[in-house]
């Protein structure tokens, strides 16, 4: 199983798109998906492969953030 976090794009060049995760970025193919510049992605092995709402990236963001910071808290 993998986890999915979803990237904003950055920019394209091409087929290929610059996609931020919370500050990580990471050159991702954008072949198989319609995107522009501040759509948020889905990418598994380098390629986009899903096109979501920004309305549902945030709140995944958000999600993955709150179980991250209390991960953190546990560990301190």
């Amino acid at each position: 199983m993998c986890l999915a976090i979803p990237g904003r794009i950055i920019a394209i060049q091409g087929d290929m798109a610059k996609v931020d995760y919370s500050g990580l970025q990471k050159q991702v193919n954008i072949s198989l998906v319609d995107v522009r510049v501040g759509d948020y992605v889905i990418a598994n092995a380098g390629f986009a492969i899903q096109k979501i709402e920004k309305k549902e990236a945030e709140k995944s963001l958000q999600l993955f953030k709150k179980s991250n910071d209390k991960a953190r808290k546990r560990l301190v």
